[in-house]
């Protein structure tokens, strides 16, 4: 059964890659309802590392269509992703390479809180969602020379009907696949969550 929910697993992060390459954010939530289905029917089977890796890199496509302002958390997550999968060639499972960081875990949150500001009011403007998101997920955790060049970048963000179209959606599909995502995301973090604390170790992201 597990070996079943695995492949299955891995099947739909294929197919969600797949995805991704023409509606970017069809693609994360596929990917993400893959791995929350596995979390909460784990059964102590620990998420491979590579499956993780391959999960999560899809993630950047939608860094990347919020353009200047949020290079710098592209690039971080990215490296991140990169680290990881070097490190799945030594480390089957996420459990086993904890020791190393899985600061992905923030920019998934990132992401998440984005979008419950995005959809927080259909007048909400993406300047306000990113700006709100940032402050509560990254910024009491960056220099404040990276916080001061993200909040300058703020004012380089796309509109939001910008930002619809680089995602090939529209406001209404772009709300359904944003409350998918996050329905999705929280059981994977408090999954990475339980796999600290069940090491001791500190969750002061």
């Amino acid at each position: 059964m597990d070996g079943d929910l695995e492949r299955q697993l891995r099947t739909t992060i294929k197919e969600a890659a797949r995805l991704t390459a023409t509606t970017p954010l069809s693609g994360v939530v596929e990917a993400f309802e893959g791995l929350a289905l596995f979390v909460r029917s784990h059964r102590g089977k620990e998420l491979r590392l590579d499956t993780f890796c391959d999960a999560c890199s899809l993630v950047s496509v939608l860094f990347n269509c919020l353009g200047l302002a949020f290079k710098f958390a592209e690039m971080e997550y990215v490296a991140k992703v990169r680290d990881l999968m070097e490190a799945s060639k030594i480390y089957t499972t996420l459990y086993n390479v904890l020791d190393r960081d899985v600061a992905n875990r923030t920019g998934l949150d990132l992401i998440r809180a984005l979008f419950e500001q995005f959809l927080s009011s259909n007048d909400y403007s993406l300047k306000n969602a990113a700006t709100t998101a940032y402050s509560r997920v990254c910024a009491p955790y960056h220099t404040w020379a990276v916080r001061t060049a993200v909040y300058a970048g703020m004012y380089t963000l796309p509109s939001r009907e910008q930002l619809l179209l680089k995602l090939h959606e529209t406001d209404q599909t772009a709300g359904k696949k944003m409350r998918r995502y996050m329905n999705a995301v929280a059981p994977v973090i408090e999954y990475i969550d339980k796999l600290y604390m069940s090491r001791n170790i500190s969750l002061d992201w």
